[in-house]
């Protein structure tokens, strides 16, 4: 207990392990403010006193039961949060993510040869793999997959890769390349999916874009999760500042692919369970089951998208 010599009141200390036992004394900056605004909220006064190795929160002697107990409140309800996520280097997974991304290009290549693979011509591709949304209403699902995996001209597909390869490897380091995976796919197949709902019956779209909004959208959604209060807005705000300006330009831009995209990724962000600090990204086996998965449903979206033509 000490007396304030201005006023003659008498001030006690908040002792950090009569809150938690295992937060030590004295406090770190950061706590020491968040439990002066925690005390401030709730109409208690306080003062922070500066200590030869960190900080001591004071108030007055008459409030020191209650304010301890709204520390206590305020320590379990926000206990484990915000989830922490286990720290990785910007390379980690790079080389496989890249290679992936690398199949793409060869992919785009091996569709416009003349005749090309299966002795098919470019626009026949194109036909039977484009994300029309009147064929998606018909019951064709296997557009939502295979338009991802098609580009107009190579200026479309580098002008993807280009953007899109920073968020990829970013997803693929936080998460493992086959989860990553897997997730990116699932955004951009079920964001041209909501968008063939919208559009109308002969609206056509192709392309990978849709798929790196949703992976846009995924690394919004993880960063909303390690925040509290208003800062979980500013993931968003940013997500979308990012929409506005690299996916709303161009006469041939397709912004409701990219925007539903972007929606669907922060949705299946939020809903992936985090990883525990420290951990794997993902198990080795998990990771390999899940990329295996994103290259069968591939496999089994363009088998029978080109069934029509060898029958």
């Amino acid at each position: 207990m000490a007396t304030d010599f201005d006023t003659g009141e008498n001030w006690c200390s908040l002792l950090p392990a009569g809150v938690r036992t295992e937060i030590g004394a004295p406090l770190g900056a950061a706590r020491a403010r968040t439990w002066s605004l925690v005390l401030e909220a709730r109409g208690i006064p306080n003062r922070l006193v500066r200590q030869a190795q960190g900080w001591t929160l004071v108030v007055p002697g008459a409030q020191c039961r209650r304010a301890a107990t709204e520390i206590r409140l305020y320590e379990e309800k926000n206990r484990g949060w915000p989830p922490r996520y286990p720290h990785r280097k910007a390379g980690d997974n790079a080389l496989p993510a890249l290679s992936l991304l690398l199949l793409v290009g060869i992919f785009h290549n091996l569709t416009l040869l003349e005749p090309g693979l299966f002795s098919l011509h470019p626009h026949q591709w194109l036909e039977q793999g484009a994300a029309h949304a009147g064929a998606i209403r018909d019951g064709q699902w296997w557009r939502i997959l295979t338009a991802l995996t098609l580009h107009s001209n190579w200026l479309h597909l580098a002008s993807n890769l280009a953007i899109g390869a920073p968020f990829v490897l970013r997803l693929c380091a936080l998460l493992g390349l086959g989860r990553g995976w897997l997730l990116i796919l699932a955004s951009g197949a079920l964001g041209n999916l909501l968008n063939a709902l919208m559009q109308a019956a002969a609206h056509r779209a192709a392309g990978s874009s849709t798929a790196l909004f949703g992976t846009l959208g995924i690394l919004c959604a993880l960063e909303v999760r390690r925040h509290s209060g208003r800062r979980r807005l500013l993931p968003l705000a940013a997500g979308a500042a990012l929409l506005a300006m690299l996916g709303s330009a161009g006469e041939n831009t397709d912004l409701g692919a990219h925007l539903f995209g972007l929606l669907v990724g922060i949705a299946l962000g939020l809903l992936i369970p985090p990883q525990p600090a420290g951990s794997h990204p993902a198990k080795p086996g998990f990771g390999f089951l899940s990329g295996a998965a994103a290259g069968l449903l591939l496999i089994l979206a363009w088998t029978l998208a080109l069934r029509p033509l060898f029958q």
